[in-house]
């Protein structure tokens, strides 16, 4: 990913570049924030770190970035004195302590990481998939997804992503032909609709995915359980793997928005 980290101490950024250089990434340092500003401007850039201090109102900066770009990247607030709740309130995406901990800028290179990923395959035009039998379309799921993320951006505002993924889907097909795994990808749209909440938005994500958007959970064990609770009920679709005539494999992960991790990731094995 290209990083761009806008602080005046030169010492966390070339920590970063130091560990993420390495893995792939491109970092780029710039001390000054209107200088900063404007080479997000001028160039894309996957996500950005900053250190506002001495600055504690972060509003006009983060509103000032997202105005002046056509873009959206991974924002990540750098400070030794604000916190996470100040992140989120502020409309970023994630916070490091400073001095930084290699492992947590890990952890937050790998939360953009899936966050961005996911952006782009659902905003992706060239496939997707028909409302039907209650689930809506990618390209509609997609426009509440990045509604998630506005209201995230605006009001400080979480939401929970949860996908539902056919793990051996190509196994499906290689064994026992393309007709079957899309029966066995339609028996698994069954159960998800028997098992949502009426309140709980679902579509299809991909040929082998679904996904379910939990909107402003009371807390944050509210969509944990949801993921557990849809983990286990799977563990009993043994009807899936019976179309199959083989074992089928379920994965269940549920992000968190507008931070992109993974909170609970259950592996489902169905047996033949």
């Amino acid at each position: 990913m290209k990083l761009l980290v806008i602080d005046r101490d030169s010492l966390s950024a070339q920590l970063m570049s130091a560990r993420l250089t390495p893995l792939g990434h491109e970092v780029v340092h710039i001390p000054a924030r209107p200088e900063g500003v404007d080479q997000l401007v001028r160039s894309d850039f996957d996500a950005v770190f900053i250190d506002p201090s001495p600055q504690t109102d972060l509003k006009p900066l983060v509103v000032n970035i997202r105005r002046q770009i056509r873009y959206t990247p991974y924002m990540v607030l750098m400070s030794e004195t604000l916190g996470w709740r100040d992140a989120l309130a502020h409309g970023l995406n994630g916070f490091l302590q400073k001095p930084l901990s290699g492992e947590a800028l890990d952890h937050m290179v790998e939360n953009a990481g899936r966050l961005l990923t996911r952006v782009r395959a659902l905003s992706a035009e060239n496939e997707d998939f028909p409302s039907a039998g209650g689930i809506i379309a990618k390209s509609a799921f997609n426009q509440l997804f990045l509604s998630c993320m506005d209201r995230a951006d605006r009001y400080g505002e979480r939401s929970y992503a949860l996908f539902i993924h056919l793990e051996t889907y190509k196994q499906i097909v290689a064994e026992r032909g393309a007709s079957v795994a899309d029966i066995a990808v339609a028996g698994l749209a069954q159960h998800l609709v028997r098992l949502r909440r009426v309140s709980d938005i679902i579509g299809q994500t991909k040929t082998q995915e679904y996904a379910l958007l939990l909107l402003r959970p009371q807390d944050e064990n509210e969509p944990i359980e949801a993921a557990n609770r849809f983990a286990d009920q799977l563990s009993h679709a043994q009807d899936i793997a019976k179309i199959c005539g083989m074992g089928v494999i379920l994965t269940v992960s549920l992000m968190d928005l507008p931070t992109g991790a993974e909170v609970v990731r259950h592996v489902v094995t169905l047996a033949a």
